[in-house]
C-alpha cells in the first residue's frame, strides 16, 4: 500500500482475472478507506462479483495486488491465511447459504465457535445482540425454512457480523428478494454504514447507492470506467458508457 493510502483498508492494484478465454478483470484498481461505503454498479458480467470474490480470497487473481484489512490477499496460499482474512473481511451473498438443519442462533454462532474457537457463552450473547440489531429478536429458535427471504438475508448479515469483521462485502444481497423484503435488508445495511462499517456493495439499487455510498464505481467489460462521489457521479457522469448505462437504469 502506498504512502498516499494510509487510511485505505482495501487497496486493489491493477488486478486481472480470466476464466479460460474470458478476461473478467482487465487491470482493476480501487481504494476503499476505513469507514467508507463503496458501491459497485454496472451491467451483468462486468466483473463486479468477481472483484468481491477476489478481495475475499475466494477467487485467486492472475496478476496485480490486493490488500484488505492488513492481509496481502494475493499472497495467501493455505487455509490458515484465508480463514484469518475471512474473519476480517466477511462476504454476504445473494443466496443466503444458511444451514437448514440449524436454527438461527446456531447458524450465527457456528463459525466463531467452531472456526475461531471462541467461548460459546460469549458468542451466544453476541448473536442475540446481533439479532436485535437486524430486527429479528425472538427468531433465535426459528429454522431458515420458516423465515422469509428478507429475514434469512438479515440472519446471513448477522452471521457475518458475528465474526467482528473490519470490512463487509455485499454481493447483490437484494437481487432474489421481493420488493417488500428488500427494504428490510437495505435498512440493515444503511444502519451499518451509518455506524462506520467499511462496506463494498455490488448493487442494482441505484437510489440506495446514491443515498449510502461515499464513492460509486462503474464497471464495464472488466474495467473501472468511472468513479466519484454519488452526487457528481449520478448527476454529471463524464464517460459515454456511464451516461448510457445510467440512461437505462435511472
Amino acid at each position: 500500500m502506498t504512502q498516499n493510502d494510509q487510511n485505505a483498508i482495501v487497496h486493489v492494484d491493477n488486478v486481472t482475472k480470466a476464466f479460460g478465454d474470458n478476461q473478467v478483470l482487465r487491470g482493476v484498481s480501487m481504494t476503499v478507506r476505513k469507514g467508507e461505503a463503496v458501491a459497485l454498479i454496472g451491467p451483468s458480467g462486468s466483473g463486479k462479483s468477481t472483484l468481491l470474490r477476489c478481495i475475499n480470497g475466494l477467487v485467486p487473481i492472475d496478476s496485480g495486488q490486493i490488500h484488505a484489512a492488513g492481509h496481502a490477499v494475493h499472497t495467501l496460499k493455505g487455509n490458515a491465511g484465508r480463514i484469518a482474512l475471512r474473519k476480517d473481511v466477511c462476504m454476504v451473498f445473494q443466496q443466503y447459504n444458511l444451514f437448514p438443519h440449524m436454527n438461527v442462533l446456531k447458524n450465527i454462532m457456528l463459525a466463531p465457535v467452531e472456526v475461531l474457537k471462541q467461548d460459546p457463552d460469549e458468542v451466544r450473547e453476541r448473536a442475540v445482540a446481533l439479532l436485535a440489531k437486524v430486527r429479528l429478536t425472538g427468531k433465535e429458535d426459528a429454522y431458515p425454512g420458516h423465515l422469509s427471504g428478507g429475514q434469512q438475508q438479515r440472519v446471513a448479515i448477522a452471521r457475518a457480523l458475528a465474526m467482528r469483521p473490519s470490512v463487509m462485502l455485499f454481493d447483490e444481497v437484494t437481487a432474489a428478494l421481493d420488493p417488500e423484503t428488500v427494504k428490510e435488508v437495505l435498512h440493515t445495511i444503511r444502519d451499518l454504514v451509518q455506524e462506520g462499517m467499511t462496506c463494498i456493495l455490488v448493487t442494482h439499487e441505484m437510489g440506495f447507492a446514491r443515498e449510502v455510498a461515499h464513492q460509486v464505481y462503474f464497471t464495464d467489460r472488466g474495467l473501472i470506467v468511472e468513479h466519484g462521489a454519488p452526487a457528481e457521479f449520478f448527476d454529471s457522469p463524464k464517460d459515454p458508457r456511464t451516461q448510457e448505462f445510467l440512461g437505462h437504469v435511472l
